[in-house]
């Protein structure tokens, strides 16, 4: 393992034992952008060629992180992002759960897809902002952003009186959860190689083999105790608590990195700031995705929006937003968001599409998946929790094997293929068996095999365009990856809310008759709370049959998105995994070693 951090990308190996704090501080006028040397430079010149990246303050704080905190200090940050994620994936699986209650309580249960839409799209857009904070202002900062946003997103949801501060609260929680996610994964990829990488990406959620059945428990002991409101209100001390590990971790390293000269201060105009995240790019890339998708989600749970006009304007608005970003990127912007280059790169835009598309299906069958088994199966919030976190926990422990595949063939492309395949075939089996007449074990089946598919693609696409860029983009275009994911899955949710709002009144009204009032169809409609008939009635079955007519139609739409996966992953490029960080800093003599190594 090569000394010195800043020669190409073996620096941050899984295997590496150490990091010369001398070679650093040799060649750190070299690296560290920021130094007055280098800002003098690049004030006077033309912006730098996008093909030529500068080495980021974000990057270079995590480097001289572990230069000086060497072994010790990488345990420090494993056990940190072991706190964090624990903690992370233990909110996931709550408090999105509370979110069915809440939106019951409050008597709108049929906004709960646009709330999830609307939830997905700022989490998907959010990420590139953080993402851009992470690297400018160092991954520490971000940190403590980030879990700001939590903490108001709790005291606002626990403490709501109706449904519209909830849904505020809900905002800031999902920017939560977007840098939560971001730093996450942009840590544990700052640390490992290209050959460890989906491994070691998959590590992080270990705790969801745990959390989802612990979690289970206290969502029916919250939900019959003492509220969803109680049981969203402990995380503000949770969160802040358990992020404190990685936080404090990240900034004490920083300090003594600082001490010993290997970082130095610079203050930032709030012109050269604004560059730096590259501003404008963000608002052209979130406001675009923004004008297409809330016009969209909005005019998929009301079917009569779609013939207003605002409708179709705000998209095409949105579109030409996002057109508008590729000119802007390649000539005005000095430290772009979404560099030009990346529509040139195959890897890279397969990704997104990938991401995507694969979870347009998943958010579209799994919106409505908690209601629908407590309602045409009598689960118990208990139950459901576990069926719907199974597909979560069978897609961990497909992405660790798919890691551990990746390490030893050093290759991705063709488990990617195998993995959308198994994901097409998973979603054919579910139109047939997720019913209100299959049995437990059938449905629990079906989680588990949609989850061992989703797995192995997460893994690919996510190694696939990290290793296509220089390690100075890293966290961008990983948000990007997640920007595409993120949005694949507001789109499903989007899916699946058109048509719950199309058809569950008209099912509803076939399967119980014409007998059936205005007020119980409404009802029906907009909570499970209270409202559903007992179980084993005639009236029960009906409504078990109508949301069962509801899900039938949202897996088949999700079968018919399964389809172009499998064509995409057949064009994914077919690269070689080395031990340097990414391909584009691997040094040749690495290149070399590599080479003789696959042949042994």
């Amino acid at each position: 393992m090569l000394d010195d951090v800043w020669a190409g990308s073996s620096t941050c190996s899984l295997s590496s034992d150490g990091i010369s704090v001398e070679k650093m501080k040799q060649e750190f006028h070299k690296a560290w952008p920021q130094c007055p040397e280098k800002a003098m430079d690049f004030e006077v010149n033309e912006k730098p060629p996008q093909d030529e990246p500068v080495e980021v303050a974000g990057v270079t704080k995590i480097k001289a992180v572990e230069a000086v905190g060497g072994k010790k200090g990488k345990y420090f940050m494993y056990a940190g992002l072991a706190m964090i994620m624990i903690i992370f994936e233990l909110d996931n699986s709550t408090v999105g759960t509370y979110r069915n209650f809440a939106t019951s309580d409050f008597n709108q249960l049929g906004m709960l897809a646009t709330l999830n839409t609307a939830a997905s799209i700022i989490t998907a857009i959010g990420k590139p902002p953080i993402a851009k904070l992470s690297d400018v202002l160092g991954r520490g900062e971000a940190y403590i952003i980030t879990v700001t946003f939590y903490i108001l997103s709790y005291i606002l949801c626990a403490s709501s009186k109706s449904f519209d501060t909830y849904a505020g609260g809900y905002v800031f929680y999902a920017l939560g959860q977007a840098g939560m996610a971001i730093l996450n994964s942009t840590i544990v990829s700052d640390l490992s190689s290209m050959r460890w990488r989906g491994f070691a990406y998959n590590i992080l959620y270990i705790p969801f083999l745990v959390t989802p059945w612990v979690s289970a428990f206290i969502v029916d002991s919250v939900v019959h105790g003492i509220g969803w409101r109680w049981g969203i209100g402990m995380f503000a001390i949770l969160m802040p608590f358990c992020a404190s590990f990685i936080i404090i971790t990240l900034l004490v390293f920083q300090r003594r990195a600082k001490n010993v000269g290997l970082i130095l201060n610079e203050r930032l105009t709030i012109y050269s700031f604004c560059s730096r995240i590259d501003l404008g790019g963000i608002m052209l890339l979130s406001g675009g995705f923004a004008l297409v998708l809330i016009p969209i989600t909005l005019a998929a749970t009301a079917t009569d929006r779609w013939s207003t006009p605002w409708v179709d304007a705000l998209i095409v608005l949105g579109a030409i937003v996002l057109v508008s970003l590729v000119p802007y990127e390649k000539y005005l912007a000095r430290h772009p968001i979404v560099p030009v280059r990346y529509f040139r790169t195959m890897s890279v835009v397969l990704s997104v599409l990938l991401g995507c598309i694969d979870n347009i299906g998943y958010g579209a069958t799994h919106t409505y998946l908690f209601v629908w088994s407590m309602v045409s199966h009598n689960f118990s919030p208990r139950d459901a929790q576990f069926l719907t976190y199974t597909n979560g926990v069978a897609q961990a422990l497909s992405g660790i094997g798919t890691g551990l595949l990746m390490y030893r063939y050093r290759t991705y492309k063709w488990i990617g293929v195998a993995g959308a395949v198994v994901r097409m075939v998973g979603y054919g089996v579910m139109v047939r068996l997720r019913t209100n007449e299959s049995s437990v074990g059938e449905l629990f089946a079906v989680q588990l095999v949609q989850g061992l598919g989703s797995g192995i693609i997460e893994t690919i696409i996510i190694v696939a365009a990290q290793i296509s860029v220089p390690h100075a983009e890293l966290a961008q275009v990983t948000s990007l990856v997640m920007l595409g994911t993120f949005l694949g899955n507001g789109i499903g949710s989007a899916v699946a809310g058109a048509i719950y709002t199309g058809q569950l009144r008209s099912r509803l009204r076939v399967h119980l008759g014409p007998g059936v009032s205005e007020d119980q169809l409404t009802r029906l409609y907009n909570s499970i709370t209270g409202t559903l008939p007992d179980w084993g009635t005639a009236e029960r079955t009906a409504v078990n049959q109508a949301y069962s007519d509801v899900m039938g139609y949202i897996t088949i739409a999700a079968l018919a998105f399964a389809v172009p996966i499998v064509f995409l992953s057949l064009l994914l490029p077919n690269k070689k995994l080395g031990d340097g960080h990414n391909l584009v800093q691997e040094s040749p003599s690495s290149d070399s070693v590599d080479e003789k190594k696959s042949h042994i």
